[in-house]
C-alpha cells in the first residue's frame, strides 16, 4: 500500500499538467481501457479469459461504478469549487470507509483506531492548508463542494464492496473486469463527447501522460490495492489515502518546485504517528481476533 499510495500521488502531479489539453471525462476512459488492454494478455494468458457469470459480472459492475463514478462526479464539481476544497472533503474518505466496513462487513475498528483516523485527517488538512489557520478559516463549501462529497460517498464504498464480494477468484481476473466494467461506465459517460473530439490537435506529451496514469496509477495501484484490501481490511487500506498530501509535496519537490513551508511539517508527522496506530491497532485485533478462534 505505501507502494500504491507512492504511485497515486503521482497521478495528481502528472493529472494537472495535462488536464487542459485534453476532456477530463475522455482521459479517465482512455486511462481505464488502456489499463484493461494492458492487462488482457496476462489475465488470457495465465487464467484464459472467459465471460464470468451474470452474478460476477454483476459484482464488478457494483465495484466500479463506484469508481468509475467517483471520477465522473470530480470532475463535474471542479467546474464549481477548487482543488483546496476537494482536497480537504477527500480526508473524510477514510472515515467514510471505516463507517460502511463497520455496517456492510461488521469490522470494529476499536477506540485507538478511530481516534487515529480523526488525527489523520486533522494532519492531511493542515498539509493541504500549508499549515495556514487563515487559509483554512477562509474555506466556503458551495455547490461543487457538495457534488464532491457525493462522489466521496460513493469511493468510500470501494474498498468494503472489494471485500464484501470478493470470492476467491485470482485477483488479477477480479481487477482486469473492474477495469473493464469501469470502461463500460465511463463510455456510457462520454458517448455523447467522442463524435466532437479532435484527436489529432491532442500532443504527443499529453498522450504519454495518459499512458503513464494507465499503467502506474492505474492499473498497478488498482491491483495493489484491491489485492491489499484482501488482506488487511478496507479500513487499513483507505487510511493510507491520508499520506497522499505528505507525498504529493514531495513529487513536486523532486520535480523541482520547491520545497513546502515549514509550517506543514506538524501536520507530516502527525499523519505518520496515526498512520503507524491504525496498522498496529489493526493487526493486534486481528491477532486477537486469531486467539479468540483457536480458543
Amino acid at each position: 500500500m505505501l507502494l500504491a499510495a507512492g504511485l497515486g500521488s503521482t497521478s495528481f502531479t502528472v493529472g494537472k499538467a495535462i488536464a487542459d489539453n485534453i476532456d477530463p471525462f475522455l482521459l479517465t476512459l482512455v486511462r481505464f481501457s488502456l489499463a484493461t488492454l494492458f492487462f488482457l494478455p496476462l489475465v488470457r494468458k495465465k487464467y484464459g479469459l472467459k465471460k464470468p457469470p451474470l452474478l460476477s459480472l454483476a459484482r464488478y459492475s457494483l465495484i466500479s461504478f463506484t469508481l468509475t463514478s467517483f471520477f465522473v462526479l470530480m470532475f463535474v464539481s471542479l467546474r464549481y469549487t477548487s482543488a483546496i476544497n476537494t482536497g480537504v472533503i477527500f480526508t473524510l474518505v477514510p472515515g467514510i470507509s471505516g463507517i460502511y466496513s463497520m455496517i456492510l462487513l461488521k469490522e470494529r475498528l476499536g477506540r485507538n483506531r478511530l481516534i487515529a483516523l480523526f488525527c489523520a485527517m486533522l494532519g492531511a488538512i493542515w498539509v493541504i492548508f500549508q499549515g495556514d489557520p487563515a487559509r483554512m478559516a477562509a474555506l466556503v463549501l458551495n455547490r461543487g463542494d457538495l457534488i464532491f462529497l457525493g462522489a466521496c460517498l460513493l469511493m468510500g464504498l470501494y474498498t468494503p464492496l472489494i471485500k464484501l464480494l470478493y470470492q476467491n477468484e485470482p485477483m488479477p481476473v477480479m481487477t482486469f473486469w473492474i477495469l473493464a466494467t469501469g470502461c463500460g461506465w465511463l463510455l456510457l459517460a462520454t458517448a455523447p463527447r467522442l463524435a466532437v473530439i479532435h484527436w489529432n490537435t491532442i500532443l504527443s506529451s499529453t498522450w504519454a501522460g495518459v499512458l503513464y496514469l494507465a499503467i502506474f496509477c492505474t492499473l498497478i495501484t488498482f491491483f495493489l490495492s484491491q489485492w491489499s484490501t484482501i488482506r488487511l481490511g478496507p479500513t487499513r487500506v483507505m487510511a493510507y489515502s491520508y499520506l497522499y498530501p505528505p507525498l504529493i509535496l514531495l513529487v513536486d519537490w523532486a520535480l523541482g518546485h520547491g520545497l513546502p513551508p515549514a509550517r506543514t511539517l506538524p501536520g507530516i508527522i502527525l499523519i505518520a504517528l496515526t498512520m503507524i496506530i491504525v496498522q498496529q491497532d489493526a493487526g493486534q485485533n486481528r491477532n486477537k481476533g486469531a486467539t479468540s478462534q483457536e480458543d
